[in-house]
């Protein structure tokens, strides 16, 4: 496909013609096999993108530069790891993640005497940089892990979760709102996210058979509106004494036992 044709300078001028160049326009990315199973991925390298759809179990190269401009689709069953090396990824539209499917956004090192980030499996001592600037959304998803991420739109997770994986949202900035609602995850963190609208999280079991006392963790946040926690358990908890979340708007639910200040 050619994006656009420049008449030659030099026809125009009576003068030799000279070839306008052609550029291809960026391509649809289908991510298919590997094996999430076997921990077998195919690698998603740098490059400029329309849309990427995966199918299969896909990651991305270490330190790759990689430009969406439509949307991120994960596809049922399907995983898509950008939390495992570092790299920049901007995505100008979506990611959506269907049943079952598995997503990981984003890597971080431990801050000093804090286990809050979510080191790079590749290079821990580094960081990704991953903008999306439209919304996150997932229905029914295996897994969900979001860190140190930018959104500038809302992130909804609806349903979904598993016994073995534990769920992350942490060290995020979210344009909007945060939903998550309806999950049953190993395990749910959510730490040190700024979210400019409304923080809500209603009907969550955790469900790690390891820990006598499973416990939601949800600290050290700062929420522009509202935080609303409804049906949550077995144990909720607002992280280490001195941890406190800021909160702009009303507190509700069980949400209102947490360690509060108002901002």
């Amino acid at each position: 496909m050619i994006l656009g044709f420049v008449a030659p300078l030099g026809a125009l001028a009576g003068g030799a013609a000279t070839a306008a160049p052609i550029y291809a326009a960026p391509k649809i990315l289908t991510c298919s096999g590997g094996d999430f199973a076997t921990q077998t991925f195919t690698t998603i390298p740098s490059g400029t993108y329309a849309k990427i759809k995966v199918t299969g179990a896909c990651n991305v190269a270490p330190n790759a530069v990689i430009r969406v401009l439509g949307n991120i689709n994960v596809t049922a069953g399907a995983a898509f790891d950008a939390q495992s090396a570092p790299a920049k990824i901007t995505v100008d539209g979506d990611v959506n993640a269907a049943a079952g499917a598995i997503v990981g956004l984003g890597c971080l090192p431990n801050p000093t005497g804090h286990t809050t980030g979510h080191p790079c499996t590749v290079e821990p001592n580094r960081h990704s940089t991953i903008s999306v600037h439209g919304h996150i959304t997932a229905f029914d998803a295996d897994t969900m892990l979001l860190n140190g991420i930018r959104v500038r739109g809302n992130v909804t997770l609806i349903g979904g979760g598993e016994d073995m994986i534990p769920w992350t949202v942490k060290d995020n900035k979210i344009g909007r709102s945060l939903l998550i609602a309806g999950v049953t995850p190993n395990w749910l963190g959510v730490i040190l996210n700024e979210v400019g609208g409304n923080v809500t999280l209603t009907n969550i079991t955790i469900t790690d058979p390891g820990d006598p006392t499973p416990t939601i963790f949800i600290a050290s946040n700062k929420v522009g509106r509202n935080l609303s926690c409804w049906g949550l358990g077995p144990n909720v908890s607002g992280g280490f004494p001195g941890e406190v979340n800021v909160v702009g708007g009303q507190t509700f639910g069980q949400c209102v036992n947490l360690p509060i200040a108002t901002g």
